[in-house]
C-alpha cells in the first residue's frame, strides 16, 4: 500500500474501486465491497492506459486491433486515440501480450485487454479484461476495415476474424447523458454533423450512461 482495492469482477467506469492507504482502510473497503473477491493493486507510476481488442476463433485464427490510448474523466472513458501515442515497439508488445492472454485462456470471441503504461520505459501491466465488444473499440466502425461487431458475428458463425487494418487514425469521444436538456430534448447535433470528418452514433441508452459517441478522422 497505498493501493486500490478492486472487485475481481463486474467493475466498470471506476465502480468497484476504492483507494486505500492503511490496513484499517483496506478492511473498511473490503466490507464496503460486500466481502466479495477482490484484487489489491499497488499504486504505480502511471503514464497512461491502453487497450487492445483481440478477435480469436482458435490458435490459427487470431487478429488484434491497433492499441487505443484511453483518456478518462471521473473514472469514465472520455476519449480514445488510435493508434496510441506510443512507440511501434510498445504497440507491438501490447498486441502480442493481448493475443497471448487470449491464447492461454483458449478464448473464443472478442476480448478487450486493458493495460497500464508505467514509468519512463512504458512497461505494460495488464489491468483488466472485458470478455465482449468494448467501448474503446467502437471507433472500429468508422476507422477499420472490419469492426469489432462484425468480428464477433464472424466468430459466432465459426468464420475466421477479418482484417483489422486501421484505415485512418481516429479520435473517439464518448457522449454522456448529461449533455441532454432537462426536459429530455437532444443537443443540437448540427455543428457536429456538418463536419465531413465526424461520424455521430447514438445508442438509445438511458441517461447518465454512455449514450453515444462520435469519431473524428483526419479526412
Amino acid at each position: 500500500m497505498p493501493g486500490i482495492l478492486k472487485t475481481a469482477t463486474l467493475g466498470y467506469d471506476g465502480k468497484g474501486q476504492i483507494r486505500v492507504k492503511t490496513l484499517d482502510e483496506l478492511k473498511a473497503a473490503f466490507a464496503e465491497h460486500g466481502g466479495v473477491d477482490c484484487v489489491l493493486e499497488k499504486m504505480v507510476d502511471l503514464r497512461g492506459e491502453i487497450s487492445v481488442i483481440v478477435c480469436r476463433l482458435n490458435d490459427e485464427n487470431v487478429q488484434t486491433f491497433d492499441p487505443a490510448e484511453n483518456i478518462h474523466e471521473n473514472g469514465i472513458l472520455a476519449y480514445s486515440i488510435v493508434p496510441a501515442r506510443l512507440s511501434a515497439d510498445v504497440q507491438q508488445q501490447a498486441r502480442q501480450t493481448a493475443q497471448r492472454l487470449a491464447d492461454e485462456l483458449d478464448y473464443v470471441g472478442v476480448l478487450a485487454v486493458e493495460m497500464f503504461v508505467v514509468g519512463d520505459t512504458h512497461e505494460l501491466l495488464v489491468n483488466e479484461t472485458a470478455p465482449r465488444t468494448h467501448n474503446s473499440g467502437h471507433h472500429t466502425i468508422d476507422a477499420c476495415a472490419a469492426d469489432q461487431f462484425q468480428q464477433q458475428v464472424r466468430i459466432m458463425c465459426n468464420l475466421p476474424p477479418a482484417d483489422t487494418k486501421l484505415l485512418s487514425p481516429c479520435c473517439m469521444a464518448n457522449i454522456l447523458g448529461d449533455v441532454w436538456q432537462e426536459d429530455g430534448g437532444e443537443p443540437d447535433w448540427l455543428p457536429l454533423q456538418s463536419r465531413p470528418n465526424a461520424h455521430l452514433h447514438l445508442y438509445g441508452k438511458k441517461p447518465h450512461r454512455k449514450v453515444g459517441k462520435w469519431d473524428t478522422l483526419p479526412f
